[in-house]
């Protein structure tokens, strides 16, 4: 899991302050919408929208955007989109199994986007099925090392369903089943530690290890399919060492 965690982690925190920030926080206004439609406006009896803010904060997503998307979403004002999700299976460079993730008020703009990004970049799409059985969906937590060890976050986690701690680098990845999502993350705030991110993901179970030449032919598909609007996430079943990362970094 390691690889691609650190890569995507790494990612999102360099895309808050660069020139994709824009991007990513329209993406994330679009969870918390579709959270707030979905189940209603009142976090407390909202997980999804309660993660969907969190992430947005701590990304520094301005708070009266994510009132504005909050109330568009439950319908108390004006101007919300009805977003469908639909995902798309394919394979990149190197034989790596890609996820797409879309949600999208345009089923055609996202399909051609996503086909368009695809094929320029060495990859070819896939049938339904045929790439998805090498996914499980799983809840995902990001914490923040700062003073913690990994006991410190094994431990709070650990009756609450949490299956594994990864260490990448600068933050620990707490894996768990989906549907105990709620469980760790409120397991660690009552530990009062402190998490950036907590989702349901796709989680891939075994990888594709990829030298530096695999490695930038990954990164530049995945960066083309996330210029779109219309792509959510990208999950991929590829590995990254920590040499291959620095050379691809410098």
């Amino acid at each position: 899991m390691s690889g691609h965690s650190k890569w995507a982690t790494t990612k999102h925190k360099k895309a808050v302050i660069d020139a994709k920030r824009g991007k990513l926080f329209a993406k994330m206004i679009k969870n918390i919408e579709v959270a707030a439609r979905t189940g209603g406006a009142d976090v407390s009896g909202n997980p999804t929208l309660f993660d969907a803010i969190q992430k947005a904060k701590k990304s520094s997503v301005p708070n009266k955007n994510i009132d504005s998307a909050v109330k568009r979403g439950a319908g108390l004002e004006a101007g919300g989109a009805d977003y469908e999700t639909i995902m798309y299976e394919g394979y990149g460079p190197n034989g790596v199994a890609v996820l797409i993730e879309c949600l999208t008020d345009n089923r055609n703009r996202a399909a051609s986007d996503v086909r368009v990004a695809m094929t320029r970049n060495g990859g070819s799409m896939a049938d339904p099925g045929s790439v998805s059985y090498l996914f499980n969906r799983k809840g995902v937590v990001i914490v923040p090392k700062g003073e913690l060890a990994e006991d410190d976050v094994l431990g709070a986690v650990l009756d609450a369903g949490a299956e594994e701690v990864n260490d990448l680098g600068e933050t620990f990845e707490v894996l768990s089943e989906a549907t105990d999502l709620v469980a760790v993350r409120t397991a660690l705030q009552e530990a009062g530690i402190d998490y950036d991110s907590a989702e349901a993901n796709f989680v891939p179970t075994m990888q594709v290890e990829l030298d530096e030449e695999g490695a930038r032919k990954i990164f530049k598909l995945i960066d083309a399919l996330e210029d779109s609007d219309d792509v959510q996430n990208v999950f991929a079943n590829f590995d990254v060492s920590d040499e291959v990362m620095e050379k691809v970094d410098a």
